[in-house]
């Protein structure tokens, strides 16, 4: 019998299965009341980085997030870390999932792992579910909550969770971007011209930063869960990039996913499909932004940098999936021309750069 997926599972992808034996043993040894139903294993098929599956045990669900294949870069995809990170937010942020267990034994998925609640409801990505009637109320609606959501999590006291303790506030900003044009160097592949002109800007451009929030650092649609009528986020997922650190950074990562109309056409469909900020009633990235300045009092006069900046670490980020599919540590054929996706972004950063968008 097939499995029965929810939309947005897949089954496993070649390569990518775990030893349903050993995880099942060691779930059974570690999770109490567990069904006596077999273990079930469904892979999320959204994200190009970390590795996510369902796991279901009769009516027992949960979710497991491990690092992607192949050797990874230091420090990144830390699993300990995200844990921890979801530890404290969960009870002062009510959409983050709640944590299971964390396990540093590797012989048990191949690497550390760990486990947390699994929430329902709509996932929008490049379109809206088929039993949406979608209207400019509707996408005027998640434009709110969508900046509403940010404003909330921005205004969060971070001293008052633990994540300053795993989390460096000041001079974040700095750090950030020569970070990501080292990140960039050590992934580069093909030669790209717009590339030097672009980091000398943003090295000679860094604002001074004034406050530090909890920051998500890859606030987007695919990553918000929203209730049957999409009036409400009941979940927001992958924080593997938060910190404490400048809000604005924040924000222009938000806007860097956030396409719309008037945007060139290889950009609006660079990732793969359309997004869905397209369909009339969404907001402009110009009113997402002045929206988010009324409610939340920060200055956003430093915009430009921060979107630049966002469109930057997009192009880094392609361009080290694609030096991991190159080297044969993924075999996932969606990252065969990320190489192309990186170019188009660094083009497009130098443009915002130049102030021609």
């Amino acid at each position: 019998m097939p499995h029965q997926m929810s939309k947005d599972t897949i089954p496993v992808r070649k390569g990518e299965e775990l030893d349903l034996a050993v995880l099942e043993q060691f779930l059974r040894s570690n999770i109490e009341n567990l069904p006596n139903s077999p273990l079930e294993l469904l892979q999320f098929s959204a994200g190009h980085s970390n590795l996510t599956y369902q796991i279901k045990i009769g009516e027992w669900e949960a979710v497991l997030r491990r690092p992607p294949l192949g050797p990874v870069a230091p420090k990144a995809h830390d699993m300990e870390r995200e844990f921890k990170i979801i530890s404290e937010l969960h009870p002062v942020f009510s959409v983050t999932p709640k944590p299971i267990l964390f396990s540093k034994q590797e012989e048990i998925v191949g690497s550390p792992f760990f486990i947390m609640e699994r929430k329902n409801g709509l996932v929008i990505d490049t379109s809206f579910p088929e039993e949406i009637m979608v209207t400019k109320e509707l996408c005027q609606q998640l434009s709110e909550v969508m900046v509403n959501k940010l404003v909330e999590l921005h205004g969060i006291n971070y001293k008052e969770t633990g994540l300053g303790a795993i989390s460096k506030p000041e001079g974040f900003i700095d750090r950030q971007v020569h970070s990501w044009l080292g990140r960039y160097e050590r992934a580069k592949s093909d030669e790209i011209a717009a590339v030097e002109s672009l980091k000398k800007w943003l090295s000679g451009n860094i604002p001074v930063q004034h406050t530090a929030a909890i920051i998500h650092y890859d606030f987007k649609f695919n990553n918000a869960m929203f209730n049957e009528s999409l009036s409400e986020m009941v979940g927001l997922f992958d924080w593997e990039m938060t910190t404490v650190g400048d809000p604005l950074a924040d924000l222009g990562v938000a806007m860097s996913y956030w396409n719309q109309a008037d945007d060139p056409e290889e950009l609006k469909k660079g990732l793969g499909k359309a997004p869905v900020t397209l369909n009339d009633g969404f907001f402009t990235r110009k009113q997402f932004i002045e929206l988010y300045a009324k409610k939340s009092g920060r200055d956003v006069a430093n915009m430009n940098f921060y979107l630049t900046f966002a469109y930057f670490k997009l192009a880094v980020i392609c361009q080290q999936i694609y030096y991991r599919y190159k080297k044969g540590q993924t075999n996932d054929l969606r990252f065969a021309h990320f190489n192309y996706k990186a170019k188009m972004l660094i083009e497009h950063a130098a443009m915002v750069a130049s102030g021609e968008l």
